[in-house]
């Protein structure tokens, strides 16, 4: 036998576990029991903090699908960066090789670009027009996964051409009809100045679901070079990047294969970048904002717990007279508050990411409803929503942190009744 447990003073302590299992069994009891007295301030504390962590979570999942979106859709179709001539010139490929071996740079291809206007029948209007090689282009742009049908060409000196979807509809035209790509700078004729102009088939379809297919339309690079007069020149070179932020690499490229005074960069960041930025500023702000809401109706469980802590002084007074440590009334509200709070945060996920996931096809439904383009002052013609689950994580952390500490206080406060003047009032 154990000497020890025969010395005065020493009794048989119960494990650990079993001491943690009586708290949740009481801090249950006190949820769920019969004779459960939580009061409507704990049950709309409850329902605060879901409604406030669901719409975190939905806020920040429309942000990340806006920010996914201009990075994986609108930067995959347009350059990460344009290396300009300052004059039309002849295709070198010695300078593109430069070009191309500049740290970062994926891929180069030839391009002009220049506004037009497109006309097919009474209707006109505005776009630029890209002249690409088909199969270079391929190395600086995901174009080609966006056209319809998939098998449109662009064969040089049959003037065919690709129109933003949205663009073709502006002009009534469809796959095989023609429009007229007319230049705002004019021609000399007998008969005074004409505008120059162009018929072109349409051969495909690009539809992106963003601000590019209400004004895109793209043709072979020969065409182009005859329908601005350049010949076999060349305005600019597109590139890509492996890293579409490190646009300096452009820049030193540009640079050596060109010079200063030959040729000029416009990276993405000055098209886009404000655009960009926006976003995360705004996710940044959002977050930091609404975590406030969550922090707000987390700390609304402490009116409900102090409540409850008063409704059941005599039962904490029992406990501490039957040689309860405070620790252990400590323990059985921190684990109510917990309850109440993982009831609401749970509610809130499950909540927020159902509705997020419905989000898209909500916005449709009452755009058709409504007879209006909800999303038409957007780079992007639908609602994007994008749920990571590292966001969830972060969220869930915070507030779980946020309920244990609003539960200290009230649980606290329970451990500091006197048993005896509570129950000579019972």
């Amino acid at each position: 036998m154990n000497q020890n447990s025969l010395q005065p003073g020493h009794h048989p302590q119960a494990p650990r576990e079993n001491a943690t299992l009586i708290c949740w069994m009481i801090a249950w009891r006190y949820l769920t029991g019969a004779a459960s007295m939580l009061s409507a301030v704990s049950v709309a504390a409850v329902v605060g903090l879901g409604l406030s962590v669901a719409v975190l979570i939905i806020v920040l999942s429309v942000i990340n699908g806006f920010e996914r979106e201009l990075r994986e859709r609108l930067l995959g179709m347009t350059a990460h960066a344009t290396v300009w001539l300052k004059k039309p010139a002849p295709q070198d490929s010695a300078r593109e090789a430069t070009l191309l071996a500049g740290a970062g740079i994926t891929g180069v291809a030839p391009v002009i670009e220049e506004a037009a206007l497109a006309s097919s029948g009474d209707k006109v209007t505005g776009v630029l027009v890209t002249g690409i090689d088909p199969e270079l282009h391929r190395s600086v742009s995901d174009l080609y996964q966006f056209i319809e049908p998939t098998s449109g060409s662009l064969n040089p000196g049959k003037f065919e051409v690709w129109l933003g979807q949205r663009l073709a509809r502006q002009l009534g035209v469809r796959v095989g009809d023609a429009v007229t790509l007319v230049l705002p700078t004019p021609v000399v004729s007998p008969v005074g100045l004409l505008p120059r102009q162009r018929r072109f088939q349409v051969t495909a379809l690009v539809n992106t679901q963003s601000e590019m297919d209400g004004r895109a339309a793209f043709v072979h690079l020969a065409d182009a070079g005859k329908l601005f007069r350049i010949g076999s020149r060349t305005s600019g070179y597109q590139v890509r990047l492996e890293d579409v932020f490190a646009t300096d690499h452009v820049w030193l490229a540009a640079e050596e294969a060109f010079g200063d005074d030959i040729a000029a960069v416009r990276p993405w960041t000055r098209v886009h970048g404000n655009l960009y930025q926006a976003i995360v500023t705004q996710k940044i702000t959002m977050f930091v904002l609404l975590l406030f809401l969550v922090a707000v109706a987390a700390f609304n469980l402490v009116s409900g717990l102090m409540m409850v802590a008063d409704q059941k002084r005599a039962d904490v007074a029992i406990l501490r007279s039957m040689g309860s440590s405070t620790t252990l009334v400590l323990r059985v509200f921190l684990i109510l508050g917990l309850l109440l709070g993982f009831a609401g945060l749970l509610a809130g996920v499950i909540g927020g990411v159902l509705l997020t996931l419905l989000l898209p096809d909500g916005l449709m439904l009452l755009s058709g409803l409504s007879g209006r383009d909800l999303m038409s002052q957007y780079f992007i013609g639908y609602l994007p929503v994008d749920i990571r689950a590292s966001d969830i994580g972060l969220i869930v952390g915070i507030s779980l942190f946020l309920i244990v500490l609003s539960a200290l206080f009230p649980a606290w406060k329970a451990t500091r009744q006197t048993p005896i003047v509570v129950l000579a009032h019972e």
